[in-house]
């Protein structure tokens, strides 16, 4: 009894003095600007609330959308000019954009080399702040101060304008913007004075590609402080003088205005996937008689109480910045698809209504969300770590689509499929929810759908991904295609396919026997040995097979894209995170260690990634590639064979060498950061917490690795804390010596996740050189 109200006692001193060591705004430790060349659409919207779906943002070539539907567009820090500020900022859903501007009428944006040709207007950076629920920009050639923020559903925007007797405001509808593909239609139309409304229907390249039959649907109703003294409209045929609807493809008003200096004009702008109607609602529910001010001030307390559920401290501040943006963006890359009266778009264009609790509350929320995979290394540990809320709104989303579609949906854009990579790992994912007791859904509806994930291809719709899991199923992996192409027979990406398949086959087997249905698990199970069919014992790699049973001839380990999606063989050989004893044994123990030890030798030279190569797939030949999602768990696979100093070493190296504090060097150079994953990869790994597993296990447990920080303060889901404290650590200190979690030896390099949930004091002593007596007596279960 006096040990625990020892620790008790401690745990609380702990927390004050986190509290107090962190006066100084927390806030201040995010910048959004980190990583800003090459970023993806939704990367840089910083006036968001988290998961909201109001996301502005300025735009510097969102105009041009891009060839593939994936690549860079939005703002880009290597560019000089903004050509707008836009609404909605998700995976393959863009549109309505606004700019304030003076002089001459120019109704499109224009060209980045071009300056003058449309209305997009220089900035310079240093007149622009950039902070989670808040942005302002001094636009050059107008000298207007443009200022954003957000509530979840409504965009707030305020223009300070010059003297001018020919300011405007233009509504830029009806034209692609970032990944939203091809307008379809569009309209905006002024219903008074100072009210307005619209829509914009697009046809995203990847609904395009995965669900053809498909579309995406904004609209929006808004409100604006001052009345313009005429309206305009145009489209893709021209402008109209005093008209005050636009319809179209291109189309859009301009609203124009005689201003004093000074005079701020602001708008509100209510958002929603379902109707202008429950745009209005969500306005009104959520901005009536909120002012600029009082949002921005709301936005930001919202970001702190979500930040500080983790505290960190260091002498370091490139660390907390790190840390700090990186669960940003951890907490703002999804967004809510649903109204505040529960409806969200369905995929045959109806809408749908979430459920509501006995208090009359809804129960969960609807997400639109780019694919989970390699998420489960990252996001999904987050979550379940401090933000269970969001997890559960996860699997919600995802039971939705089943339940409408028949199927998962890896990407969801307003309840279209949108999934690039071919695969899906929601199974996967949702097992990690149900084995962390985030269980407030139908779980047998959850294991239905699970199982059919895994074994079925029966009127599969492509974009569900898997379609070569009857193939896999049948074979026991995924033979190898020559055509660029995956069907029931197998597929160009037929290693790295079955790599998964068995990943995700071991979750629904844990999940399986967890629920009592040992056939099924028995199935499973054996499902998940499906790479030792494409492990060539000679060559100890990972090596594409044909339906009839041999290799690949011209094989070259480091080449991507054959036989591997997004990546290579070396990098691949290592992902059998479901049995890592069974991978390092059958390439033996000291191989293992001594080939994996080299990888990260060589690939630290080349920034654990692509070198210094501003693209998103720069690292995709690499040895080791930080930059996407097939080697996130690698570095942690040492605690497995029996030398976790490694993992020390490399987990460390990765967060203070990979990550960066810079517009360019953010994460890598180049990045590809889908929606939090890479963020949430630095904050699970400076805290020194991981799961290679992704919490998929019968019992999950939690990896330990050298923290980056002096001391940690985490709230955990259920509210009780969890107390990090590393002794002697620095630059330098990078092993764990010893360690002790509620006053008692840890001699492991695990614990299971239920025991460090129940929350207390986790200790480290680091050094500067291994202890290598500690951790390595059991290593991590690899099956149980």
């Amino acid at each position: 009894m006096k040990t625990a109200i020892r620790y008790s006692f401690a745990i609380a001193i702990l927390s004050l003095c986190a509290i107090k060591l962190q006066a100084q705004d927390i806030l201040s430790y995010v910048d959004p600007n980190i990583g800003t060349a090459h970023s993806r659409w939704f990367f840089y919207t910083p006036a968001a609330v988290p998961y909201g779906m109001a996301k502005l943002a300025p735009s510097t070539n969102g105009h041009y959308g891009n060839a593939s539907g994936w690549e860079a567009v939005g703002y880009d820090t290597r560019h000089n000019s903004i050509e707008g500020f836009v609404h909605f900022h998700e995976w393959q859903v863009g549109g309505v954009a606004v700019m304030p501007a003076t002089g001459e009428l120019k109704v499109k944006p224009g060209e980045l080399d071009k300056p003058g040709s449309g209305y997009r207007s220089h900035f310079d950076r240093k007149n622009q702040i950039a902070q989670p629920g808040y942005y302002k920009v001094l636009l050059d050639d107008y000298n207007i101060t443009a200022e954003l923020t957000a509530t979840k559903h409504v965009g707030f925007h305020r223009y300070t304008f010059p003297k001018n007797d020919r300011s405007r405001i233009i509504f830029d509808i009806g034209n692609t913007q970032g990944e939203s593909g091809a307008v379809r239609d569009a309209g905006v139309k002024m219903l008074d004075a100072t009210h307005f409304e619209g829509y914009v229907i697009t046809y995203p390249k990847y609904v395009k590609k995965y669900d053809p039959d498909g579309e995406v649907r904004m609209y929006f109703y808004g409100e604006m402080s001052k009345a313009p003294q005429s309206v305009g409209s145009f489209n893709a045929g021209g402008i109209k003088e005093n008209s005050s609807e636009g319809k179209g493809k291109g189309a859009g008003l301009f609203l124009n205005y005689r201003t004093q200096a000074g005079e701020a004009i602001e708008l509100k702008v209510g958002l929603s996937y379902t109707s202008t109607a429950n745009a209005k609602l969500n306005l009104q529910a959520e901005a009536a008689g909120l002012t600029f001010d009082k949002a921005k001030q709301q936005a930001q307390a919202t970001w702190r109480a979500e930040l500080s559920k983790m505290l960190v401290q260091t002498p370091d501040r490139e660390a907390k910045v790190k840390f700090y943006t990186g669960l940003f963006h951890g907490l703002l890359g999804r967004g809510i698809a649903n109204d505040v009266n529960g409806s969200f778009p369905h995929h045959d264009g109806t809408i749908g209504v979430l459920p509501k609790d006995k208090y009359g509350r809804f129960s969960y929320n609807f997400y639109n969300t780019d694919a989970i995979w390699g998420a489960y290394w990252n996001l999904t540990q987050l979550w379940a770590l401090s933000y269970p809320s969001h997890y559960n709104d996860y699997v919600h989303t995802e039971l939705e689509i089943y339940k409408e579609r028949g199927w998962f949906g890896d990407g969801i854009a307003n309840s279209n499929f949108v999934s690039g990579v071919g695969t899906n790992m929601v199974g996967l994912a949702i097992t990690g929810a149900y084995q962390v007791g985030i269980r407030d859904y139908d779980v047998n509806l959850a294991y239905q759908a699970i199982r059919a994930n895994e074994l079925s291809g029966k009127n599969r719709k492509e974009g569900s991904g898997k379609m070569d899991v009857e193939a896999f199923v049948k074979y026991g992996y995924s033979p190898y295609l020559d055509a660029d192409k995956t069907d029931s027979a197998g597929s160009h990406f037929s290693v790295s396919h079955t790599l998964e398949y068995s990943f995700s086959a071991f979750a629904a087997a844990q999940m399986a026997k967890r629920m009592d249905k040992p056939d099924d698990y028995k199935m499973l199970i054996k499902n998940s040995n499906g790479w030792r069919y494409v492990f060539d014992k000679d060559k100890k790699l990972m090596h594409p097979k044909y339906a009839n049973g041999t290799f690949i001839d011209k094989f070259d380990p480091t080449e991507a894209w054959r036989g591997f999606q997004e990546g290579n063989a070396i990098q691949y050989t290592y992902f059998v995170p479901q049995n890592p004893k069974g991978l390092i044994d059958a390439v033996g123990k000291d191989e293992f260690n001594t080939r994996l030890n080299e990888i990260f030798e060589a690939s630290e030279k080349d920034g654990f990634s692509g070198g210094k190569t501003i693209n998103a797939f720069a690292g995709i030949k690499s040895l080791y590639n930080h930059g996407n999602q097939p080697c996130l768990h690698t570095s942690w696979l040492f605690n497995f064979s029996g030398k976790p100093w490694y993992t020390q070493r490399w987990t460390r190296a990765i967060c203070d060498e990979f990550y960066g504090v810079e517009p360019i060097h953010g994460y890598g150079y180049g990045q590809d950061e889908d929606q939090g994953q890479l963020g949430s990869w630095y904050v699970m790994a400076s805290l020194g917490l991981f799961d290679v597993k992704g919490f998929s296990d019968f019992r999950p447990i939690v990896e330990l690795s050298s923290p980056v920080f002096t001391n940690a303060n985490i709230t955990l889901g259920d509210g009780k804390k969890l107390i990090i404290q590393t002794i002697n650590n620095s630059k330098e200190n990078v092993y764990i010596q010893s360690a002790s979690f509620n006053g008692k030896p840890l001699l492991n390099c695990w614990l299971y996740r239920d025991q460090l949930m129940k929350g207390g004091k986790l200790v480290f002593k680091m050094g500067s050189k291994p202890n290598q007596n500690w951790g390595v007596k059991v290593p991590p279960p690899s099956v149980q």
